[in-house]
């Protein structure tokens, strides 16, 4: 499942990515596949990372050389990166996680080159606090979401730090009401059978993307979205 749509963050030859908080590699590995890239997730989590590399072996194009891939394990807040390392960060569904969300910001606009692109996803106000008004444990199970972002607010933000946004959607809308199943039937989630049909439905969009669900999405995006995506660019030095 994708947040990131690269027709608004157009990856170029030899651009050097990073994935900050790759989970387990969805934007990482998509990103290596759209391009000729040098690909980077970082997370905190080894599982994850396992996970993606994993995942990853079905992708891997040992035999060309213009396209790179790596993982690896750091705190957002100190990432092993020198200044202006990076032409394009994506950071998806992660400050929502990360207590210090603005130091993680910090990070982002040092390790990125001037001109250079940055995309943020962050849950949607209204349909993250439903989530949160049907679940106390949705929003208090360890690493889970700490806060509840307005999007104007995390532009100010981000913007505060020399970005300045060129493009915004939102994403998932079909997601929106599968997630509050899930904290209506919390402790039985698992086998609520509500739950368990929306879930089908959602991997059969996902691997089938019947042209019905895709433009229903596509339409119901800008009104039930799960996800808020902003695009935005690091000024250039003058």
């Amino acid at each position: 499942m994708q947040t990131v749509d690269f027709s608004h963050f157009p990856l170029q030859s030899g651009d050097v990515v990073l994935d900050l908080g790759c989970g387990e590699g969805r934007h990482v590995i998509s990103a290596y596949v759209e391009a000729q890239v040098h690909s980077i997730g970082v997370d905190l989590s080894l599982d994850d990372l396992k996970t993606t590399q994993q995942k990853f072996q079905d992708f891997a194009e040992p035999d060309n050389e213009t396209k790179t891939f790596g993982l690896s394990s750091a705190n957002a807040l100190e990432l092993p990166f020198a200044d202006n390392t990076f032409d394009k960060v994506i950071c998806s569904e992660v400050l929502e996680h990360i207590p210090d969300y603005q130091g993680a910001l910090k990070e982002v606009e040092r390790v990125l080159k001037p001109g250079g692109l940055f995309c943020a996803s962050v849950p949607r106000l209204w349909p993250e606090k439903i989530c949160w008004a049907l679940s106390e444990e949705y929003h208090n199970t360890p690493g889970g979401h700490i806060r509840i972002f307005r999007a104007s607010e995390l532009r100010d933000d981000i913007e505060s730090l020399g970005f300045s946004r060129y493009h915004r959607h939102w994403a998932h809308a079909l997601h929106a009401p599968y997630w509050w199943l899930k904290c209506l039937f919390w402790d039985q989630q698992d086998s609520n059978w509500l739950v368990k049909q929306y879930h089908r439905l959602l991997v059969w969009d996902l691997m089938e993307r019947p042209a019905l669900t895709r433009v229903t999405e596509q339409l119901m995006n800008p009104v039930v979205g799960k996800s808020v995506v902003m695009y935005f660019r690091k000024g250039a030095v003058v």
